[in-house]
């Protein structure tokens, strides 16, 4: 990639991976870089729990290739793993097929809870444009009144104590996100779909002060299976 900017994400953000094999990994890397898979796993007392977990996540893209080689690798790792021992030798490895982008982004919210990759409705946008749904910049964009629907990963339920019933949602996709009224009239109605869903569509119109949009919700629509096995969090009344 050369002097391109790069994103790298902390060792701490893999589900699974201790704490105290990452700070392993870490000094070992300033001593010198890993030579392999094998190499890493000695020097850095790492055992087969570390390594599926590094795998798993994708961390070992540089000295194994794509997810399933690298699983591939770890297989192939004594354990246990003495200190000071020589890395042993690693069996064959056969050309396995690489993971689809969807296959990836399912992994990395699964072991890291997020993705550098595409966002996962960018992959949907086909489907959902079909369904006349707008993105968040058209939201955003919209006139004050206008008729939506929007479709988006719910990422945030909030209920104040002075809003008498009224739900924030914040949903995204690929283009950023949009705020959304849900008054306790529809929210009652249809509870079910407003606490439940990982992918909402929201029909309603917006409501334009300013700078500042909302979508006041007139009907909601759980729309999660469209993500197939992908799975998402949302932080909900905080």
């Amino acid at each position: 990639m050369g002097n391109a900017p790069a994103l790298r994400l902390g060792l701490r953000m893999i589900k699974g991976l201790a704490a105290e094999a990452g700070e392993r990994i870490a000094a070992a890397r300033r001593e010198r870089p890993f030579a392999d898979v094998g190499d890493m796993a000695t020097r850095a007392r790492l055992d087969r729990g570390d390594l599926n977990a590094l795998a798993r996540a994708d961390a070992l893209n540089a000295l194994a290739g794509h997810r399933r080689n690298a699983y591939w690798h770890t297989l192939g790792v004594m354990e246990p793993i003495a200190l000071g021992a020589s890395a042993p030798a690693e069996s064959m490895q056969p050309e396995l097929l690489p993971p689809s982008e969807g296959e990836n982004i399912v992994e990395d919210y699964r072991n890291l809870s997020l993705t550098l990759r595409r966002h996962p409705l960018a992959l949907l946008r086909a489907t959902l444009t079909k369904r006349r749904a707008l993105d968040a910049s058209q939201i955003n964009a919209a006139r004050h009144g206008q008729i939506v629907r929007v479709t988006g990963l719910v990422t945030c339920r909030q209920r104040p104590h002075t809003a008498k019933g009224v739900v924030f949602v914040t949903i995204e996709d690929e283009t950023g996100m949009a705020n959304i009224v849900v008054w306790s009239n529809v929210g009652d109605r249809q509870r079910k779909e407003l606490l439940g869903a990982q992918l909402l569509t929201v029909y309603g119109h917006v409501e334009r002060q300013g700078e500042v949009v909302h979508v006041i919700a007139g009907r909601l629509r759980d729309d999660t299976e469209l993500l197939g096995r992908l799975e998402v969090g949302s932080r909900d009344f905080h």
